[in-house]
């Protein structure tokens, strides 16, 4: 099932995008809870009109968010965390966790925008964590998991 989204959405895509859901999860889900509207011919062609009036404010936008994607990737993170016994780690390092600390360093970073390989992060190393700030700027951020120090 095509829909076209009202606003963004988790794990699936930004607002004004035409995505590709199974039926239930947009019948049941997406579309009574005001989130996105059937992608009919109609539909798709009043979203490309809107998408070209909006394309040179949108050129203004990407820049800001490709100005803020070189701001992070300078950035070098270590999440320290307490380890148990083979690099293990108590708990996890979840998205929410990497957006803190990068918030920490640089202006906020709301979690969803961060994808990190498997949800969490349950062993020390080096990972990889794919940030979309927008919907054509996306980039892969290296960052690494520590132990803590304290514990």
């Amino acid at each position: 099932m095509e829909l076209i989204l009202k606003e963004d959405v988790q794990n699936l895509g930004f607002k004004d995008e035409i995505v590709s859901v199974k039926n239930g999860y947009g019948r049941n889900f997406l579309i009574p809870q005001g989130k996105a509207i059937l992608a009919t011919v109609s539909a798709k062609k009043v979203l490309e009109e809107n998408l070209r009036q909006r394309a040179f404010k949108e050129k203004s936008i990407i820049e800001a968010a490709e100005k803020r994607a070189e701001e992070i990737k300078a950035l070098e993170i270590k999440i320290p965390s307490k380890v148990g016994t083979g690099d293990k780690l108590f708990g996890s390092v979840s998205n929410a966790d990497l957006a803190t600390k990068i918030s920490d360093l640089s202006s906020p970073l709301d979690k969803k925008h961060i994808t990190l390989p498997g949800r969490t992060i349950k062993r020390l190393g080096q990972y990889t964590a794919t940030i979309r700030l927008h919907r054509e700027v996306s980039f892969e951020f290296p960052f690494e998991i520590v132990p803590d120090p304290k514990a």
